[in-house]
């Protein structure tokens, strides 16, 4: 099947480890155009290089802190004048550490909400300010599956993720006029392969900080699948949502977790 990728425009937030790297890959796959935005700009280059010789048509790094609307903005001209246009953005980039709510504080909180969610917001606002003259583009956010069911140790992050999937929701029924799909990704546990795909500022990069081995084990039992996510099992999920597939899919919200989350 042509999922009607190839040459097109695909900005990736977090393109440089574990699911925004292997989103980066499948979109190289189908030959796209590729803008990866990520704070770790050499860990950015590594995965571009990487995505051009998997077929990428073409690939560039651009250092952004999502936090920064100024930085976004940057950013998305880059694309637009590499690419000609931005037809595909992928809000990839977030970040938790598990704790209990009564561990947190506000300055962990306000961290939170910066990375998960007004990231979110600035890279949307700047997209749609392409996409919406041009009366084309499908945006995916990279959710979790804590949004749609309570996770201990994850309140404040799934909060936010669940505020992702309200406010791509009403992004799709604004700009459905426009020619435009937004949808979400909701990932469970997702464990990168090896240490490779991880950059120093990922909350992956120390092992068994998320999870412990026998906590894997553990998650692996309790899904249908009985295996832990892998990031190329999500990146499948997205390239699906923001293809020509899926032409008549948006304001929608998937998991895609090994059955972790049944939501009819």
């Amino acid at each position: 099947m042509d999922l009607d990728l190839k040459g097109k425009s695909v900005v990736v937030t977090g393109g440089g480890s574990n699911i925004g790297r292997a989103i980066v890959m499948a979109f190289a796959q189908e030959g796209a155009n590729i803008t990866i935005a990520d704070i770790d700009a050499e860990q950015a280059c590594k995965v571009a290089d990487l995505a051009v010789a998997k077929g990428a048509s073409d690939a560039q790094v651009v250092r952004t802190d999502v936090t920064s609307f100024d930085d976004v903005t940057s950013m998305f001209s880059s694309a637009k004048t590499k690419f000609g246009s931005v037809d595909v953005l992928v809000n990839n980039v977030g970040w938790d550490k598990l704790m209990y709510f009564t561990q947190t504080t506000p300055d962990f909180w306000q961290k939170l909400i910066q990375i998960n969610y007004v990231g979110v917001l600035n890279c949307t606002k700047a997209a749609l300010d392409i996409m919406i003259p041009q009366k084309s583009g499908a945006i995916v956010s990279m959710s979790s599956d804590a949004s749609r069911q309570g996770e201990p140790r994850e309140a404040v992050y799934g909060g936010l993720k669940a505020a992702v999937n309200a406010f791509m929701k009403t992004i799709a029924r604004e700009n459905g006029r426009y020619g435009i799909r937004c949808n979400v990704v909701c990932p469970g546990v997702t464990v990168p392969e090896s240490a490779e795909e991880v950059s120093g500022t990922s909350m992956w990069f120390t092992p068994g900080a998320m999870f412990t081995d026998d906590q894997l084990e553990k998650v692996a039992q309790i899904l249908p699948l009985k295996k832990i996510g892998r990031p190329a099992d999500v990146a499948g999920a997205v390239v699906f949502l923001s293809s020509g597939a899926a032409r008549y899919i948006t304001g929608q919200v998937l998991s895609a977790s090994g059955g972790y989350s049944m939501v009819g």
